[in-house]
């Protein structure tokens, strides 16, 4: 891949700065493997993770995740939003041996430029501002997270595998919780209708009508809710009287501040999970659960889910971008060609 040098032929990494735009609990588990296979790379570098545009999860939610493996999180740094950046010198005048730029947006890559470094990483016109630089014929992946990863095999001199699961050692505290909530015997169905926003979100009433159908079945649904969905708790109690809902059961989720941990934990307990592009449905795809992902404005070609076994399903195959597109009886072939008698049991 690589027209530059390798790991040998440099001088040693002892400081290391990757920039984002921002990071929200679905792209931040994408990027997961990125900031391990950074610190694998230069495992005694300081390493900072800088949010230039908005915040991090790294900084608050997620920071337990990345304990030991980020040294430092800087969110909101105003890198990329003005023009008046390139007057001067970002983050006080620091400098580091090793910047890796993540996006291909001009203005940010030439502010982080104008930081002081040995080694500048960017897929920015085409590697144009790089130390190193891609062979003739790189084709830039569609994929997010192995977007990320080559970008370190660039900077490294190293291949970086793209992973097939993402293993994450969870509190056994958490994992008792949710051992308690859904108990084994029952074949769990989970359900995450919200999103980062309600374009990306299939309907509640379809969400209520497959879970439904899973009641019908001899399965047992469970919706996932967090403190976004708080005012759609009382519609899915009522209109799917069957259905668990861990997360406010003794109002664990607020007590715990509905840690992805816990939902990961929970979701480790599911036979199959159906979700729309959202963070929730990162989490059910890192728990190793089946999963049914819906899209309809993003693109799936970039935000994967790293689900073991996945089911894409398309607002596009439908006619059009917009959710609604998506009907209830194509969610619910797929999950009873999933766990019907001649699939999973």
């Amino acid at each position: 891949m690589l027209t530059g040098g390798t790991m040998s032929d440099r001088e040693p990494i002892s400081t290391v700065l990757v920039y984002v735009g921002l990071d929200r609990i679905g792209d931040s588990l994408l990027k997961l493997p990125f900031v391990r296979g950074l610190r694998d790379t230069f495992p005694d570098a300081h390493i900072t993770w800088l949010a230039g545009k908005d915040t991090s999860v790294y900084a608050g939610i997620m920071a337990p995740v990345v304990a030991g493996l980020l040294d430092e999180v800087i969110e909101c740094a105003g890198i990329g939003l003005s023009p008046a950046e390139l007057l001067r010198r970002p983050l006080d005048g620091r400098a580091f041996d090793l910047i890796i730029d993540t996006q291909r947006v001009a203005l940010a890559s030439l502010v982080l430029y104008r930081i002081r470094h040995k080694t500048f990483i960017s897929p920015f016109g085409n590697f144009i501002l790089s130390s190193s630089k891609p062979a003739k014929g790189y084709q830039f992946p569609k994929g997010m997270q192995r977007q990320m990863l080559d970008l370190l095999e660039i900077a490294s001199g190293r291949k970086i595998e793209t992973p097939t699961k993402l293993d994450l050692a969870l509190d056994p505290e958490l994992e008792g919780i949710a051992e308690n909530l859904l108990p084994a015997g029952p074949r769990y169905v989970g359900f995450a209708p919200g999103a980062g926003g309600l374009p990306k979100c299939w309907p509640l009433e379809n969400f209520i009508a497959a879970a439904g159908a899973q009641s019908v079945a001899g399965r047992q649904p469970v919706f996932f809710l967090g403190p976004k969905e708080k005012d759609w708790v009382e519609r899915v109690r009522s209109q799917s009287p069957d259905a668990l809902l861990p997360l406010q059961e003794d109002d664990v989720g607020k007590k715990h501040d509905f840690a992805p941990g816990l939902t990961i934990a929970l979701a480790r307990r599911l036979e199959l999970a159906v979700s729309n592009d959202s963070g929730t449905g990162h989490m059910f795809a890192v728990a190793g659960v089946p999963l049914i992902s819906l899209f309809g404005r993003t693109v799936p070609e970039k935000f994967t889910p790293m689900a073991a076994k996945l089911t894409i399903i398309r607002a596009q195959d439908y006619g059009g971008r917009e959710m609604d597109l998506i009907p209830v009886d194509a969610v619910v072939d797929a999950i009873d060609g999933e766990l019907a008698p001649h699939g999973r049991v």
